[in-house]
């Protein structure tokens, strides 16, 4: 029976009595309810059997890569996590893009209640700047981004990397701002969250040259490249994490990387509120929609939904070590 349900169904006497000790006997009373008709109880109260697995092997979805921080985007966040908590996903990570996002996500985890867990996901956060707004950078701000991932809910440096898309890009700037949180992520103990567009050969060679800031680990989030540099990322011992753009039609490229990933190596998001995953695509994206990116990975992989889920949740806890101690 669903939590927090209790009716009493009476089929013989209407009411019955419980031996009090010699005293009157106590009737207890059972409130009538119409019976629900079998097909209006299983869609009002049971998950699909992939997601109902998940929540009875406490294998639910993880998505490691949001911006639930975007404050103007989604509307009711009430609303919006008890739809997450409603498609299985009981944990999503927030990443900042400079200090004032990396504050945000930091507050909204840390007013997560985990009494409310049937409503809501844990919420968790990654503090950090984004390679195309390091002109938000300000004199002390690294400092106050270690200071936000002194919490018990800050799990990661991030996102953090060079964007080379666009024309203005000043990429020695990106290269010294990724280097320089690298080393703050090995400094704190944390893992470290990467984007990288139209820079692989660069995120690359930086990420060699600093190997031994490593340590700790790290995803390359959003992978968008070819199969021979995700083998190249492995080598380092990061971790690979597909959002949306594996659901694409034209995705055959990110195919063909989701199938080579060691199991123990794989991870997957959103990237919410951008990428939603087809058949939402151009959409507002959310963190609910990262059970697409799960059916498409074990689609790929041919491997069971809710054995994908456990390995992606174990991949995630073992990254982010934080989350083992989430209430």
């Amino acid at each position: 029976m669903p939590r927090g349900l209790f009716v009493c169904f009476m089929y013989a006497k209407p009411r019955r009595t419980r031996n009090c000790g010699g005293r009157k006997p106590m009737r207890v009373r059972c409130r009538k309810r119409p019976l629900i008709p079998q097909q209006a109880y299983r869609q009002a109260f049971l998950l699909d059997e992939r997601r109902k697995k998940a929540y009875n092997s406490h294998d639910m979805y993880i998505d490691t890569h949001a911006h639930l921080n975007y404050d103007n985007q989604y509307g009711d966040m009430a609303a919006l996590l008890a739809d997450i908590a409603a498609a299985g996903v009981d944990t999503v990570v927030n990443a900042g893009w400079n200090y004032d996002s990396s504050a945000l996500a930091a507050e909204m985890a840390e007013h997560d209640n985990a009494e409310n867990r049937a409503n809501a996901p844990a919420l968790y956060f990654a503090a950090g700047f984004h390679p195309s707004n390091l002109a938000d950078f300000r004199a002390g701000d690294y400092e106050r981004l270690a200071a936000l991932l002194a919490s018990p809910k800050g799990v990661a440096v991030g996102e953090i990397g060079l964007d080379y898309h666009y024309d203005d890009t000043d990429e020695t700037a990106q290269k010294r701002a990724f280097c320089a949180q690298l080393e703050l992520a090995d400094s704190l103990g944390l893992p470290f969250i990467v984007h990288s567009r139209d820079a692989a050969a660069d995120t690359l060679q930086i990420l060699k040259d600093n190997r031994a800031k490593l340590s700790h680990g790290g995803v390359m989030h959003c992978f968008s490249g070819s199969p021979e540099t995700a083998k190249e990322y492995l080598k380092l011992g990061l971790y690979i994490s597909f959002a949306g753009p594996v659901t694409f039609k034209n995705a055959r490229r990110l195919d063909e990387v989701a199938k080579i990933v060691p199991a123990d190596r794989i991870l997957a998001e959103t990237d919410s509120p951008y990428l939603a995953p087809e058949p939402l695509r151009g959409t507002l994206n959310t963190p609910k929609n990262v059970v697409r990116v799960y059916e498409k990975l074990a689609a790929l992989r041919g491997e069971p939904l809710e054995e994908l889920a456990a390995q992606i949740h174990k991949n995630a806890h073992t990254l982010f070590k934080k989350l083992n101690a989430k209430g």
